[in-house]
């Protein structure tokens, strides 16, 4: 009988053990999504801050950008024809100049 007790006695302590660790177990797993969904909001709120001011800097530099090329195009319809015909002119007339290196060895 002595030999029942025992086993009986190392069975409850072998469940209670085993209990305790399942619960530590889902203690654990509780504090861990718990730890997860606190950095997901971080993350998210992070996000979202920094989202909102890159759309203010891309709606600037876009602004910035349509201001520039209308800029250029202001600028190609005044003096466009210019240089059209002076870029003709340059193509169409002739310049002859001795190469540098033919000129020295003389």
């Amino acid at each position: 009988m002595y030999d029942d007790e025992r086993f009986t006695i190392l069975d409850l302590t072998f469940l209670d053990r085993t209990k305790r660790v399942k619960d530590a177990k889902s203690e654990a797993q509780k504090e861990i999504e718990e730890y997860r969904k606190k950095k997901e909001e971080e993350f998210k709120k992070f996000e979202s801050e920094q989202g909102s001011g890159n759309k203010k800097a891309e709606e600037d530099a876009n602004k910035e950008a349509e201001a520039k090329v209308k800029e250029i195009q202001e600028a190609g319809k005044k003096s466009g024809q210019k240089v059209v015909d002076d870029l003709i002119k340059a193509v169409t007339s002739p310049h002859p100049e001795v190469p540098l290196k033919i000129s020295r060895e003389d």
